[in-house]
């Protein structure tokens, strides 16, 4: 079972959720938040696996919940709840250590395929929003910055993991990245989990960014 912790200030938001997660056989929802320092406590306490989190909340905000949140309890994967206005915030998000992120009006499908990704490993970010987290990593300056930081640890790497990290720069899951480079799924984890250790990423997503700022994708 996937256990989640569902952490947003609004109780009909949360009650919705609840209700489309349990439909599911293999998702458990085993605490809800009102904000983001009620949500490090329960994911500590529930052992969580994935935490839908929301930006704006009151006490702590889900943008100061997440270095917590991955410090406490690194096991929990923190999949960013937002509306399509906030999206500036979800960029600032990803830096931190979100495993991804979804719009609230996401239809039910897409929700629990967000929560099982996430649970799995992968970076889910949602299609609605996803063009413009590529188009808009910051200004000019500070992307001139970020690329030759980003270029000097992806120096780092060898040639095939480099290809590994160009397919998940491009949002791509193991099974894909497997298929394009002739490698088993199980040999595309183990790839990607050497990428994560020798580039310091806390998540694939932020692996992904990386490679985003060298440049690497379209």
């Amino acid at each position: 079972m996937i256990r989640v912790l569902i952490a947003d200030d609004e109780p009909l938001i949360r009650a919705g959720i609840r209700l489309i997660l349990t439909s599911a056989e293999d998702i458990e929802v085993v605490a809800e938040a009102g904000n983001g320092r009620e949500a490090i406590d329960l994911a500590q306490r529930h052992r969580v696996d994935v935490v839908l989190l929301d930006i704006q909340m009151p006490v702590l905000d889900g943008l100061s919940t997440l270095p917590e949140l991955r410090r406490t309890v690194p096991t929990a994967k923190p999949l960013i709840l937002t509306t399509f206005g906030e999206r500036e915030n979800v960029l600032a998000a990803l830096r931190q250590g979100g495993a991804g992120f979804l719009l609230k009006d996401s239809a039910p499908e897409e929700l629990m395929r967000a929560v099982r990704a996430t649970a799995a490993g992968d970076a889910y970010l949602s299609p609605g929003a996803t063009r413009y987290v590529i188009d808009n990593l910051g200004d000019t300056g500070a992307q001139d910055v970020r690329t030759q930081q980003a270029r000097r640890r992806l120096a780092e790497l060898s040639p095939r993991e480099s290809e590994v990290l160009q397919l998940l720069g491009e949002g791509r899951a193991n099974a894909d990245i497997g298929e394009v480079l002739h490698m088993s799924e199980a040999t595309v984890k183990s790839y990607v989990s050497r990428i994560l250790a020798k580039l310091g990423c806390g998540n694939r997503v932020q692996a992904a960014l990386l490679a985003r700022d060298a440049g690497m994708g379209g």
